[in-house]
């Protein structure tokens, strides 16, 4: 994506295929009338299938919320794409789920997409690897979850059970490659897409012993991408697309970008909301890619032009005694918190409350934090790296830099000068909300949608509203 359009492969559910068409014709309005300012006609479910629309009503005519016509608006387009490509269910598989303790932005990112499929009436099952006192099976917002195998046992073990298991008529895969690969290309057959959100590179080398990143790394870049060349990837951001083509070797035409969305809880507080102190917030695990020590530092750097600066670091992770010590050496216990894990209603008043977001990770497909925090007018400053380039537009919405001494005079500058963040958290905000989680989804299944159509032979499409190679 550039800075906010959406970058695809051509195919049967582009921005002119037919599964868009007919959602038009049906629903009334184009498909990004979910976008601010735009307007949409409610529609009336008859028995699951789109019927006439009638004015500010849903179901069986009720009354309904502009945010309840919105969401039965993108259900029913998610079903249409879904029943015209004959997609009955979808199985995911995926290294973490939800509730493990170093869950992050890739397992959020499965969760809503999966939520949304299965509100639609689509099949969903995720399978992830055990946690440890947790449920082996559970049903969450709609969708299956299943956790059997060990934290890196959980590679083979998926590609073995599913080499064996006979496919089922309407069935896709998505398999969500998060460092190690499940090599999908050798044991599934059928539609079927990659979720990649970046390369994990020189990652390898900050969380592996040397013989383990040594594996990691030939894994990504030598013995993986020859079987994932003709796989439909999905990517975050248009950044991480090209590092993907670039690194990996991958065909530029089956990468496909589809960025994430922001909750809508997220959004500008009331007058006064902001903290009457200069006050730095950044959200995220407390592991080595997110180079909290550098963003410790960089602050430290900035408080030299900013005596009042405070700043707060959500989030658990085993990098915590690490920082705890820089933080000790800093001399910044009473300055710098470290609160750990927050509620959603904390988290959404400390982005409220916050001058600046940060986030300066070595390694990122996107940087949700930093458009949660845009959704609440708050600018940020993130180091100048893949994914952030697209979360973050420089000069309009954030401000981008690198190393201690740049960021910390980024954090300085910001704080200093009021004009300077008003106009990027306005940026900031537009930007944010140009980005739905409805509008992930949408994107996600039109790209396994068009694998599916080919994957049957069935190449032309009668849709309702004309017909398409």
């Amino acid at each position: 994506m550039a800075r906010g359009g959406r970058s695809r492969a051509p195919g049967l559910f582009g921005p002119s295929g037919a599964a868009r068409a007919m959602a038009d014709d049906r629903i009334g309005g184009p498909l990004a009338a979910h976008l601010p300012g735009s307007t949409l006609r409610p529609v009336t479910l008859v028995g699951g299938r789109i019927g006439d629309p009638k004015p500010n009503t849903v179901g069986r005519g009720a009354p309904c919320s502009p945010a309840a016509v919105a969401a039965t608006h993108e259900s029913a387009t998610l079903r249409a794409i879904a029943a015209e490509s004959g997609l009955e269910r979808v199985r995911i598989v995926a290294w973490r789920d939800l509730d493990d303790p170093e869950a992050g932005g890739s397992e959020l990112h499965a969760h809503r997409i999966a939520s949304l499929w299965a509100s639609a009436g689509i099949d969903v099952e995720l399978r992830t690897s055990a946690l440890p006192g947790a449920a082996r099976a559970l049903e969450r917002e709609g969708y299956q979850v299943l956790r059997h195998g060990g934290r890196y046992g959980v590679f083979a073990r998926r590609g073995m059970e599913e080499l064996f298991r006979r496919r089922r008529a309407g069935e896709a895969l998505v398999e969500i490659w998060n460092g190690m690969p499940f090599w999908s290309p050798l044991w599934f057959r059928g539609p079927r897409a990659v979720f990649l959100h970046h390369v994990h590179a020189e990652m390898w080398r900050m969380v592996l012993p040397g013989w383990m990143a040594r594996i990691g790394e030939a894994t990504e870049k030598r013995l993986a991408p020859p079987l994932y060349r003709s796989t439909r990837v999905v990517t975050l951001s248009q950044s991480s697309r090209v590092e993907i083509v670039d690194m990996l070797g991958l065909d530029a035409k089956r990468v496909t970008v589809v960025p994430p969305g922001v909750e809508p809880r997220f959004s500008p507080g009331p007058p006064g909301a902001r903290s009457p102190d200069p006050l730095v917030v950044a959200v995220g695990r407390l592991v080595p890619v997110k180079r909290f020590d550098l963003l410790m530092r960089a602050l430290s750097h900035a408080r030299r032009s900013v005596p009042s600066l405070r700043a707060v670091i959500v989030g658990e992770g085993y990098e915590r005694p690490r920082l705890e010590a820089l933080r000790k050496e800093l001399g910044a216990a009473g300055w710098l918190s470290l609160p750990g894990h927050v509620g959603d209603d904390e988290l959404l008043a400390l982005y409220r409350s916050a001058w600046i977001a940060a986030s300066v990770s070595r390694r990122e497909g996107w940087g949700m934090t930093l458009t949660e925090a845009g959704a609440c007018a708050t600018p940020a400053v993130a180091s100048d790296i893949v994914g952030h380039r697209d979360a973050v537009v420089g000069g309009r919405t954030g401000l981008l830099a690198d190393g201690e001494a740049g960021l910390g005079a980024a954090i300085a500058r910001m704080l200093c000068d009021a004009d300077l963040r008003a106009r990027l958290g306005a940026g900031a905000l537009a930007h944010a909300q140009r980005f739905t989680w409805e509008a992930a989804a949408r994107g996600t299944l039109e790209v396994l949608a068009e694998e599916a159509c080919w994957a049957s032979g069935d190449y032309r499409l009668s849709l309702g509203a004309g017909v398409v190679a």
